[in-house]
């Protein structure tokens, strides 16, 4: 399936203190969903208010950016969490960013695992149940963005809860159609004529082409610009301009 419209998605709020990994304001000027560090991985308190406010001044859906409890290694260390202290977990950093949305006028539209987590809910179903508790006991019946297919989104649907399929414009695939790991050189990907050609294909058809040369479906709802690459906002306005010139409505899916 391929859609008339799509979403942005961009990872936010992801500094802490004094230090800042992304241009929040510029990059909420291009996507129309933001994925808010929820003090985890990266985040805090003051920050993830700025954020919040910043995104309902722009009219952008916010969304739970939750992770492993691991600010050393910004969330991408694999770990082992029991399943009940992580459904505990993700529902605590989605309440806490539920405050700051509803002091900006918004909710908290969705949620969106990252890192080591995100990937780790593809395939292992214990820890995919856990998160989907997570939601649940948040209180919100919120949609869980994530990879189509995944073991995630089949606990989700299970749970009644809507998904919304993603894909990214600047990661690598394998032929699976899973994200080549960070830790393996040409997993992320700079080179504006590739991120532009992959997110206009991946909007309009449905297809990347994965790291081997095959064609592989994902079907995105939303798309997935990353905010801690080289030239994250000026990437970010050339595709959503590439899209919206290709026929595509950029807009959110919430």
């Amino acid at each position: 399936m391929t859609w008339a419209s799509i979403d942005l998605n961009a990872d936010l709020g992801e500094g802490f203190g004094h230090w800042r990994l992304t241009d929040d304001e510029q990059l909420l000027s291009v996507v129309t969903s933001a994925n808010v560090a929820c003090g985890f991985h990266a985040g805090d308190a003051p920050t993830m208010r700025r954020v919040c406010r910043l995104a309902a001044e722009r009219s952008v859906r916010i969304g739970a950016q939750v992770s492993y409890r691991d600010l050393a290694g910004f969330g991408r260390r694999p770990m082992d969490v029991p399943a009940d202290e992580l459904a505990a977990e993700i529902a605590y950093q989605i309440g806490a960013l539920e405050v700051f949305a509803r002091a900006a006028g918004a909710r908290v539209s969705y949620v969106k695992p990252h890192g080591a987590l995100y990937n780790r809910v593809v395939r292992d179903e214990e820890q995919a149940a856990a998160v989907v508790e997570g939601v649940l006991l948040s209180g919100e019946r919120l949609p869980l963005l994530g990879l189509p297919g995944s073991k995630l989104h089949t606990m989700a649907e299970k749970a009644g809860l809507p998904v919304i399929t993603e894909a990214f414009a600047d990661r690598a695939y394998t032929a699976d159609g899973t994200l080549v790991p960070r830790s393996e050189e040409g997993s992320v990907l700079t080179d504006p004529t590739t991120v532009v050609e992959r997110s206009v294909s991946m909007a309009r058809f449905g297809v990347v082409t994965s790291r081997c040369g095959r064609h592989v479906p994902v079907r995105p709802r939303s798309l997935c610009l990353h905010g801690d690459t080289p030239g994250a906002v000026s990437l970010a306005r050339l595709v959503r301009r590439q899209l919206e010139s290709a026929g595509v409505r950029v807009e959110a899916f919430v």
